[in-house]
């Protein structure tokens, strides 16, 4: 009797808690989904409304390492043109930690480059996720490796050394 009641139990809290889970996702997933369209519309309060004050975005360049005030500099002139990019999401994976209030995803994105990976960091600030670190890459297939390393190889060289020497 006893063990089943805690069956029970167990299984209605497992429950409660998958359901709260796939909730959040549904809620970051929405986010992300804004995040990007925001960009394509070429609002700027929005894009950057959903960063936090410390947020971090990596893109292509390897020089691309963004803090968000810099970020936003870089980014102010598209968005003033009336666009700045648009990322479409092909598809998207979230994890969640424990807590429910940090969360890492990964998605591929169709955009202007073909396709592009991005992935980051997401953390719940008074209750509402936020884009918290960001990382775009152009996803090369692996048989384009050695003509891409080739293509940027002297770029490389002199980038690596600029790199070595901080």
């Amino acid at each position: 009797m006893i063990r089943t009641l805690l069956f029970i139990l167990i299984s209605f809290f497992t429950t409660i808690g998958i359901a709260q889970n796939a909730s959040e996702k549904e809620t970051i997933d929405t986010m992300l989904v804004s995040w990007h369209k925001a960009a394509a519309d070429a609002d700027f309060d929005a894009y950057f409304g959903m960063m936090t004050n410390d947020a971090v975005f990596i893109g292509t360049d390897a020089t691309e390492n963004w803090q968000n005030t810099e970020f936003r500099s870089f980014s102010k002139p598209y968005f003033d043109k009336g666009k700045a990019w648009t990322f479409t999401t092909l598809e998207r994976n979230i994890y969640l930690d424990t807590n429910e209030d940090t969360a890492w995803f990964d998605e591929h994105l169709k955009t202007q480059m073909g396709i592009c990976r991005g992935s980051g960091v997401v953390k719940k600030e008074n209750g509402v996720w936020k884009v918290k670190h960001y990382v775009l890459s152009i996803a090369i297939p692996n048989e384009n490796v050695t003509k891409v390393t080739e293509m940027k190889k002297e770029w490389d060289r002199i980038q690596m050394e600029k790199m070595s020497k901080q």
